[in-house]
């Protein structure tokens, strides 16, 4: 199998360095995504970027046996929308710290307000600011990602993170609890013990499509893949054992 990962929020490719590696003691290979090329022309709504990445994954000869989908956080939701897309190329996926969508116009029109300002932010504002102020939200705990010296390479892609505010946003999103159901290959869906919002959100999940479970990472908040890197490798290599 060959594991596409799809990173988080102002994340980049290479923050799946240390899992690509974990992952291949295990005989399972990667390939980490970089989702800001997408947004490089123009604006990409979700469903065309599901559109996109499907067909890219399904035009090419792979050696492998299959391929499954990884996505942390924003790149959770964007794997989701690939899920539901018809006749896609996926045999599994994994969904870390994912969220199907908010189901209130309300917070909705919150979101892509407070995600409008975020897109200011990072476009035009001091970088190591808006670094800073991003990595200091609570729901992403204390976990760094990566070394201050490669953040700092972010800021060639500034421009597209600032679209993704507004392309990718939460608020952007249609709610997909509805149509979870419709998702027809075995998805594990992992959260950190500590991250109460999206482990409620996986376990309601769960409950929505048989072909859905869930995994817990114990002793973690949201950052799973960073802060529980051991724990997650051995989690879905024992899922694509299992589950395939």
């Amino acid at each position: 199998m060959e594991c596409w990962c799809l990173h988080g929020a102002v994340g980049m490719a290479a923050d799946w360095r240390g899992f690509a590696k974990n992952l291949a003691v295990s005989g399972i290979g990667s390939r980490a995504v970089d989702l800001w090329r997408f947004l490089e022309c123009d604006a990409l709504p979700l469903p065309d970027f599901a559109k996109a990445i499907n067909a890219e994954a399904g035009g090419e000869i792979s050696r492998s046996a299959g391929k499954f989908l990884l996505g942390y956080s924003m790149g959770g939701r964007l794997a989701l929308h690939a899920l539901l897309e018809k006749d896609h190329p996926w045999q599994a996926a994994v969904i870390v710290s994912g969220h199907p969508g908010l189901e209130i116009e309300q917070e909705r029109a919150d979101r892509r307000t407070a995600d409008a300002a975020w897109a200011i932010q990072a476009l035009t504002g001091n970088w190591q600011t808006f670094l800073d102020e991003w990595n200091r939200q609570p729901v992403l705990g204390v976990a760094p990602i990566r070394a201050s010296d490669e953040s700092n390479i972010l800021v060639m892609r500034r421009r597209e993170i600032a679209r993704s505010f507004i392309d990718w946003s939460l608020g952007a999103q249609r709610p997909m609890w509805e149509r979870l159901h419709e998702i027809h290959v075995p998805v594990l869906w992992i959260a950190g013990e500590n991250d109460p919002k999206f482990l409620a959100l996986a376990r309601r999940a769960e409950t929505l499509n048989s072909n859905i479970q869930i995994a817990i990472a114990p002793g973690v908040g949201h950052r799973v893949p960073w802060e529980a890197e051991d724990w997650l490798k051995e989690r879905v290599a024992h899922f694509l054992r299992t589950a395939l």
